[in-house]
This record gives C-alpha cells, sequence and structure tokens, in this order.
C-alpha cells in the first residue's frame, strides 16, 4: 500500500514545517522541554493515521466488519475513545484529555508501556488555547508510515530532534549526535575487519543511546546500502535520562525498527547482562558516551562481571573514559566489533598508559581515527574514534591503522561548529576500507612499535602531517639572485641620473 505522498518534500523539509508547530508554544514553554512536548504529539498523530489505513484496508478484507478488521491489524492500535480526531475536536480541558489518552494508548499496546512520559496537565503554560493551536498544525501533515518510503518519517523525526537539540544548546548535545559522525561511525563499523558490510541476524548494542540516532542509521544503512532486512537483527539500547531514553525508543518506532531502549546507568547497572560475555555478547556496539564524566567507581570495585580488570587501578572517579571502554569490550562477542567516540586525551593521557598497554597486549584496536575538533555542540574539544575488533583477521592481526582526519581537508568551517564532508568521510572510508598508508594522512603501525612509543596512541606520533618542503634549484635561485642584483643597478643608475640633474649630491 505504500505510495509516497511525500514525493515532492524531502524528509528534511517535512522536519522542518513540523519543528516550525513549536512556535504555537514559544516563549510560553521553556525551550529545553519543546521536545517533551511536541515529539509525543507527532507519535500520535502518526500511530493514528498508519492505523487508520490499515483499518480500511482489513476493513476491505472483512466486508466492512470494524471488529474483525481491528483483530487482523499488525502493530499498533488506537482506542476508539482516543483516535486523533476526537483530539482534534476537543476544545477544553485539552491536556488532562491527552494525559488520558496516551494512559489508553499505553494500555493498548504493550510495547509502549512507559514509552511517552509526558503529563501535559503538568504544564501550566499549556493552556486550551495553546494546545489547540499546537494540535491543528500538527494535523496539517499526513504522517502515516503506509503512505511513504522507509526511514522518510523517521528522518523527518530526527531532524526535528536536532533542531530541539539546537534550541537547548550544549544541554542538547547530551543526546543528539551530528549526523555526520553518526554516518561516518557506522560507515566505519559496517567496513571493519576489511568486511563487506553488516550481517543478517546481528544483534546491536548502544550503552549510551542519547536519541539512538546510531541504531537506526545502522539499520537504514544496512536496508538501502546492502539490501538487507533489519528486522532479522536484535537491537538494543541504553539511556540514563528517562525523557531522552523515550525520544529514543519513539524514534526507532518510527523508522519502523522493533528496538529495545531501557533506561538505566550502563556502568552502575546494565540492563542486557547475558550479553557480558564473549560467548553471548554483541557482534556491533555503537557509542558517543559523556566525554570525562564522573562514574561509580566505588560502587564498582568488585564487579560481579569483571569487566574493569585493565590495570591494577581502575580509572579516576572523576573520568569515566576507560570505565565505558572496558565496559564496551566486555560486551563483545569473539568475533564482536564497536566503533566509540572518544575525547582525543584518551589516547595520551599519561596517567591512562596502562588502560592503553591492554587494549594493544590484547590486539583489540583496529583503528584510531582522529577527527578535527568542534564537531559537537556541548565539546569543541577534539576527538577520534577507536575501532575495537575481537577478530581482525591475519591481514590485520598485530596492527593498528592511524587515521589523521583533523585537517580542512575533511571538514567544513559553520558559524558555531565543523562538520565532517560527504567527501571527507569518504576518504576515511576508503583508508580504513584498504588497509591503506598515505603520506600526511595514514599508516598501518605493529603493535611493537607502539609497545616502543609506551603505548601512546597520539596519531600524531605515527602520521607525519607536515607540509613537505618544496626541492631547491640552486641554479634557479642564483638566476633569480643575478636577476635581482640586475634590476637593482638599473635603478641605482636611474637614481643618479635624476640627482646629477638636479644637481644634487
Amino acid at each position: 500500500m505504500t505510495q509516497n505522498v511525500y514525493h515532492d518534500v524531502t524528509p528534511e523539509e517535512l522536519g522542518k514545517k513540523l519543528y516550525k508547530c513549536a512556535d504555537a508554544i514559544r516563549n510560553a514553554v521553556d525551550e529545553t522541554r519543546y521536545k517533551n512536548y511536541i515529539l509525543p504529539l507527532v507519535f500520535y498523530k502518526s500511530i493514528d493515521d498508519t492505523f487508520s489505513d490499515r483499518l480500511e484496508e482489513q476493513k476491505e478484507q472483512f466486508a466492512g466488519d470494524e471488529e474483525l478488521a481491528r483483530k487482523a491489524i499488525t502493530g499498533m492500535s488506537v482506542p476508539e475513545d482516543y483516535r486523533w480526531e476526537s483530539v482534534t475536536e476537543r476544545s477544553e480541558n485539552i491536556a488532562p484529555y491527552l494525559d488520558e489518552a496516551f494512559d489508553a494508548l499505553e494500555r493498548e499496546n504493550d510495547q509502549l508501556r512507559g514509552v511517552v512520559r509526558v503529563t501535559y496537565s503538568d504544564e501550566e503554560a499549556l493552556n486550551d488555547q495553546r494546545l489547540r493551536d499546537l494540535i491543528q498544525r500538527i494535523n496539517r501533515f499526513e504522517l502515516s508510515t503506509e503512505k511513504v518510503e522507509k526511514d522518510f518519517l523517521g528522518e523527518a523525526y530526527m531532524y526535528m530532534v536536532g533542531e530541539f537539540a539546537k534550541d537547548e544548546g550544549k544541554e542538547g548535545g547530551q543526546f543528539f549526535t551530528p549526523p555526520d559522525v553518526i554516518d561516518l561511525i557506522v560507515r566505519v563499523l559496517a567496513k571493519s575487519g576489511g568486511t563487506d558490510g553488516f550481517k543478517k541476524g546481528a544483534s546491536f548494542h548502544d550503552p549510551t543511546a542519547g536519541s539512538a540516532g546510531f541504531l537506526v542509521h545502522a539499520a537504514s544503512y544496512f536496508r538501502n546500502e546492502q539490501g538487507g532486512d533489519p528486522s532479522t537483527w536484535t537491537v538494543t539500547g541504553q539511556e540514563l535520562n528517562a525523557d531522552i531514553a523515550s525520544i529514543a525508543q519513539v524514534n526507532t518506532f518510527m523508522h519502523g525498527m522493533e528496538a529495545e531502549i531501557r533506561r538505566e546507568d550502563s556502568l552502575a547497572n546494565p540492563q542486557f547482562p547475558n550479553y557480558l560475555s564473549e560467548d553471548e555478547g554483541f557482534d556491533y556496539v555503537l557509542a558517543n558516551f559523556p566525554f570525562s564524566a564522573d562514574w561509580p567507581k566505588d560502587d564498582l570495585k568488585d564487579d560481579k562481571w569483571d569487566r574493569f580488570d585493565w590495570a591494577d587501578k581502575l580509572p579516576r572517579a572523576d573520568r569515566g573514559d576507560y570505565a565505558f571502554l572496558m565496559h564496551i569490550a566486555k560486551l563483545l562477542n569473539k568475533q564482536g566489533r564497536a566503533a566509540v567516540v572518544v575525547p582525543h586525551g584518551v589516547l595520551f593521557r599519561k596517567h591512562e598508559s596502562k588502560y592503553r598497554e591492554a587494549m594493544i597486549k590484547e590486539d583489540l584496536i583496529e583503528a584510531i581515527i582522529e577527527l578535527p575538533s568542534n564537531l559537537f555542540q556541548n565539546v569543541s574539544l577534539p576527538s577520534a574514534v577507536i575501532v575495537f575488533n575481537r577478530d581482525k583477521g591475519p591481514e590485520r592481526d598485530g596492527e593498528v591503522q592511524f587515521i589523521h582526519a583533523a585537517d580542512e581537508r575533511f571538514y567544513v568551517e559553520r558559524s558555531n561548529h565543523n562538520d565532517l564532508t560527504p567527501e571527507g568521510r569518504d576518504r576515511i572510508v576508503s583508508a580504513y576500507e584498504s588497509w591503506l598508508t598515505e603520506d600526511r594522512m595514514c599508516r598501518t603501525v605493529s603493535v611493537k612499535e607502539i609497545a616502543g612509543n609506551d603505548y601512546n596512541l597520539n596519531t600524531s606520533i605515527y602520521v607525519d602531517t607536515t607540509e613537505p618542503e618544496e626541492d631547491v634549484s640552486v641554479r634557479d635561485e642564483l638566476e633569480l639572485l643575478r636577476k635581482s642584483q640586475n634590476e637593482r643597478d638599473e635603478v641605482e643608475a636611474r637614481m643618479t641620473h635624476q640627482m646629477g640633474a638636479l644637481n644634487y649630491e
């Protein structure tokens, strides 16, 4: 039944129009809460539009019998008393009605339990007039997944999430990774180990899921670039912030994915403990964890999964970068791979060399990719990507590829941040996939050489990024010198003549 009703509109353009709906409550509600009230309504409308299309299709199969048609519908359904049309017709007590409607949706659909956390009646500024305006704005859009291409609504939703993240400034960076960085991470992970892409039936996890950008883009890549079916995957994520976890779960729904996002601290309370072993671990892990954040070190000294055993001392309590890396490494199965965004200091901070030594001795690292600074809303510092691979293969065993992608060849400057360009991303992925060594960009290095550098992983040690000096021709330089001397002699002769004509000595 799929028919693209937005054949002349891009997902970004639809996302812009939906984001503009925020004007109905702008300046009345704190901008950090726009997303909490608007995204659930967009989701509600999408569920109802999709349900309407599927209901009509089934009614044709059952001679107009709506009861039988309802029972035959697969996917989410909407209680008759809380159809979207009823929402649009409401003129008073709209906030409590919306709260009732979301409760009813939850009761009707087990997969929605705990997903929509907002309570509209708790926000005094959301009076009937503003809510009615907001609902009518959203009502103008057709949001049925039956009438658009795969990922279309999901990409529009992600655009909205990105705009709300910009509204929140640095705080928004906690739940939104820029699309250019997401694209690079997903493509690098797909090519890890020199493979042609992701596996059918694979398991994926993001321990700091944010809005689930990595997970949905990996699924889109598998579908669009490999012709695969991500419904064969097991997709999970964990997110500490309950409101952000809700956005992540809705994001997966809007992309037509089956995924499970759980709310808890990944380090203190991992929600997928069955995967914390090589036998049962994940095939792929993607992550952009909070840089240099506090972590519950004292509570995890005797971790029952032995995650933090890379050295005789645990990472500092106020710098949890390596705690996250140890957790991620433990999540991987015997063929597992991970691509993780890290602060640049992780590569060379002296007091953490013992953790780098553990990674190198285990031959866990496949690649280090140095990125430009100022790629993220909440962090201006330079960053890098560490690629883990527990099964690198004979051609890559005992080696690490270092890629310098921090200069102007790879990014473009925006008004307040930098973006990795499509050409820059292509160049990084091509070098990584081909395992190339190229002057001023990348080099494949033995673990023995890294050990000789006290396990320092700073790219500048291994990739010479200095501009080569031009060859100098002595003959050409002498010719230039003679020419300059002749020109000087001519000027002096003219000056002497003119001074003589003026009787000036």
